[in-house]
């Protein structure tokens, strides 16, 4: 991996030949992007790619499950966790531009030792099982167009993220693979190409109902986890101040058209993921669910969704999906892993880091991936293990939403930048739903 870190004092600016301090701009891109409009979009941060990585096999797998089995009926769910993915990745972004500190060294900074360890502990236990997840599911829908093993192709394509995360940039490795991400759009036309019901599905996205009982709640819960999902706290905060890095503006003052800037990246990137997730969920509703399928076991049932439009390409065009979207998060949930467990012991982190520089940041980027690769051998259907991966994402979220409740709030962490009125109430909302979903599945049980 190419040495792109900056020192602080680089950053804070050097003297020029004249004497003068050269002053770093933040983010000079985001803020050019804002003035040109769609410009912005042929450059994408890190809320892109993390909207990008919301959507992993996780998400495809929950939604099409969701969508399987109650139709139209929890499509309202989708509308309104968008804007609590939205607050609390915002929350995550704000801290690490005007701090440019990751989650866990803040929580590290601010709460007893033991709150650290009970994050971090969430986070990994939470990003481990996703991982082995994901990798499995991976696995079972490229054995649907090649003719390999199943335990062969887990090894495979977990030596081949293990290798391309050592070997190349992140950054260059995740452009390249959002065009594999773009399959995604495959579910956007299956809607054009189908009878859907729109006043019912209008009705059902904006009349909220519970259906399903505690198996609904459970619906819920994962939902909700795999929206708005631990790791992406941790690498969201980080990954914020690797772009300072990558920029060479660690230290420069933070400004107004800074922070917009970061919103509309992080705003659209959810956004655009959530879009995703309610096409998915509508597309197994009137493809799935209208033929009597409502319990998703096999990769193979899943491309189903896909055949409107993909007809006998349907298993290749979700193959391709659900692969390259596993080879773009599967190295976002290692990596919000390494960065939870370096900030919390003090170790060298970062992408923009060599692994001579930071050894401890990549062992445990590797070693989570090897972890969730012996998960793989859990006996549990592929895409069932996706759904359950989600209900515990959403199991774990609420404490952490709280801690950056509370450190969005504090005047000593960001001053003036603390969040406003708005997003605070939202946020407040978010940490109450999170709660309150869970138990709903607990009570209802």
């Amino acid at each position: 991996m190419g040495l792109r870190f900056a020192s602080h004092d680089i950053a804070k600016g050097l003297s020029a030949r004249g004497g003068r301090s050269l002053k770093p701009v933040r983010h000079a891109q985001r803020r050019r992007a804002r003035i040109r409009g769609f410009g912005y979009f042929k450059r994408l941060g890190p809320g892109f790619v993390t909207g990008a990585a919301d959507d992993d096999p996780s998400g495809v797998g929950t939604y099409s499950q969701v969508g399987a089995a109650y139709g139209f009926g929890l499509l309202w769910s989708t509308l309104a966790v968008a804007p609590m993915a939205a607050v609390v990745q915002e929350t995550a972004a704000r801290l690490g531009v005007t701090t440019e500190k990751g989650l866990a060294t803040l929580i590290k900074e601010r709460f007893p030792r033991w709150v650290l360890y009970v994050a971090v502990a969430l986070t990994v236990i939470a990003n481990t099982f996703n991982i082995g997840a994901d990798i499995r599911s991976m696995a079972a829908a490229a054995n649907l167009v090649v003719p390999v093993p199943t335990l062969l192709l887990v090894v495979i394509l977990t030596s081949i993220m293990l290798g391309l995360e050592l070997a190349l940039p992140y950054r260059r490795y995740s452009l390249v693979l959002r065009w594999l991400a773009l399959s995604l759009l495959t579910y956007v036309i299956v809607l054009a190409m189908v009878h859907v019901d729109w006043g019912a599905v209008a009705k059902d996205t904006f009349v909220p109902r519970l259906v399903g009982g505690s198996a609904g709640f459970a619906a819920l819960v994962a939902v909700f986890g795999t929206t708005v999902s631990p790791y992406l706290f941790f690498w969201q905060a980080s990954e914020e101040v690797e772009e300072e890095i990558e920029h060479h503006t660690l230290g420069a003052p933070v400004s107004s058209d800074q922070i917009r800037g970061m919103r509309v990246d992080v705003i659209g990137g959810m956004a655009s993921a959530v879009f995703v997730a309610f096409c998915i969920m509508v597309a197994a509703a009137v493809t799935l669910h209208a033929k009597g399928i409502t319990t998703i076991e096999t990769a193979q049932q899943a491309a189903q969704a896909l055949e409107p439009a993909a007809g006998r390409l349907a298993e290749f065009v979700f193959a391709v999906g659900i692969v390259g979207l596993g080879l773009l998060a599967v190295p976002v949930l290692a990596g919000a892993t390494g960065y939870a467990l370096s900030q919390a012991f003090g170790w060298n982190e970062g992408l923009s880091r060599t692994i001579r520089q930071a050894p401890g940041f990549y062992l445990t980027l590797a070693g989570s991936m090897l972890l969730g690769l012996v998960l793989t051998f859990v006996a549990v259907s592929p895409i069932q293990g996706l759904y359950y991966a989600a209900i515990l994402n959403g199991l774990a979220a609420p404490p952490l939403i709280l801690l950056l409740f509370l450190l969005s709030r504090s005047r000593a962490v960001l001053g003036k930048w603390r969040s406003g009125a708005l997003a605070t109430t939202f946020l407040v909302v978010t940490m109450v739903a999170s709660v309150v979903v869970p138990l709903g599945a607990l009570l209802a049980s």
